[in-house]
């Protein structure tokens, strides 16, 4: 049998490609001094560490293509992850210019202080980040419940609007390919056009959205990849399991470097590559059903957020994550917690396709 007709084999050119890649990239953004500002409170102490290693796992993607460059499924898979990676590539650069100094401030009173949306216990601190505790900041200052310990430095992003009409973009590119015909296993025509859309915006959202602490956005992913891998070769189809293994190795070999303690951050270009790369991947084999299903975990983090942003719930701190470590779990145990829900949710989909 040939040799690169062996899942084991190509998981392997994966897993070993992302770790050189990515040590590689990690030893020049360290020399070039291109690190991250956390701006959650609970992750100051992160500030420092290179960021925009995501350029790692692209390089170990065409890595792998070249070597499997048959493989159609990956082909096109890659040059989404390509394009998708390269507009977190400008995300990520424009946030290396800060865009302002927002006040860190701990309660010195000896009562619970209201500072905007948060409810901050007597020594408890916190970032003045909206309008409205920035407005509160004044009053408290005044009557020395608070007191301002440090500033954190917001970097510059991309406009919501600018950045989903790149994702877009990236979206309208799978579409040309003409190579997903069939969503679901039904043929839908013109109607594949916004699926096709909705798909890739939703799913480089949901992957950045969860992006925020060591290993988390890089384990579910890995996680997802190898039970669609599996899912697939359950019906003996190894052809169109070959993005998904990629997609495993790929970040298995970045969570050597980016599990507790993260040494590197995928950042934007990491995050927008994975996601864009497996939503690519999960229409591309039409696995739709169990692609999503396996994304379970990133989807509900993403509705959580909306219904924050509507107004319907209020969390002290976004996403659910942060939330979560801000009411004193520790991010070891948070993300954690998300590889086993995400293992668990994978787990139960394979059986219930494999014996009902």
């Amino acid at each position: 049998m040939d040799i690169l007709q062996n899942g084991w084999v190509l998981l392997l050119f994966a897993i070993l490609g992302s770790i050189f890649f990515t040590a590689f990239i990690k030893k020049i953004l360290k020399s070039a001094d291109i690190s991250d500002s956390p701006i959650v409170t609970e992750h100051r102490h992160k500030a420092g560490t290179p960021t925009m290693g995501g350029i790692g796992m692209l390089m170990a993607v065409l890595f792998v293509a070249s070597l499997y460059f048959k493989n159609t499924y990956l082909i096109i898979t890659c040059f989404v992850m390509m394009i998708a990676g390269l507009v977190g590539l400008m995300d990520d650069l424009l946030g290396l210019k800060v865009k302002e100094l927002q006040k860190i401030i701990k309660n010195v009173s000896s009562a619970p202080v209201e500072i905007g949306q948060l409810s901050l216990k007597p020594g408890e601190e916190a970032r003045a980040a909206t309008p409205k505790a920035k407005s509160d900041l004044n009053g408290l200052l005044k009557s020395n419940k608070v007191e301002i310990i440090g500033e954190s430095p917001i970097k510059s992003e991309v406009k919501e609007s600018e950045k989903i009409l790149a994702q877009f973009f990236i979206a309208l590119f799978l579409v040309v390919t003409g190579a997903i015909t069939t969503i679901g296993g039904f043929s839908l025509g013109l109607l594949v056009i916004p699926i096709v859309i909705v798909g890739i915006i939703g799913a480089i959202n949901a992957v950045n959205l969860i992006d925020g602490m060591d290993g988390l956005a890089a384990g579910i992913m890995a996680i997802a990849s190898a039970s669609c891998a599996i899912f697939l070769n359950l019906n003996g189809n190894f052809e169109s399991s070959v993005p998904f293994i990629t997609l495993t190795g790929i970040s298995l070999g970045f969570l050597v470097f980016n599990r507790y303690p993260a040494s590197i951050f995928m950042g934007d270009t990491g995050s927008f590559a994975l996601g864009g790369g497996y939503a690519a991947a999960v229409m591309l084999t039409d696995t739709v059903y169990f692609g999503v299903l396996a994304l379970t975990v990133p989807i509900i983090s993403v509705i959580i957020s909306l219904m924050h942003r509507s107004h319907i719930i209020k969390l002290p701190v976004e996403p659910l994550h942060h939330t979560l470590n801000y009411k004193g779990i520790s991010e070891k145990k948070i993300v954690l917690i998300y590889w086993l829900v995400t293992l668990l949710v994978c787990a139960l989909g394979l059986y219930f396709y494999r014996y009902f």
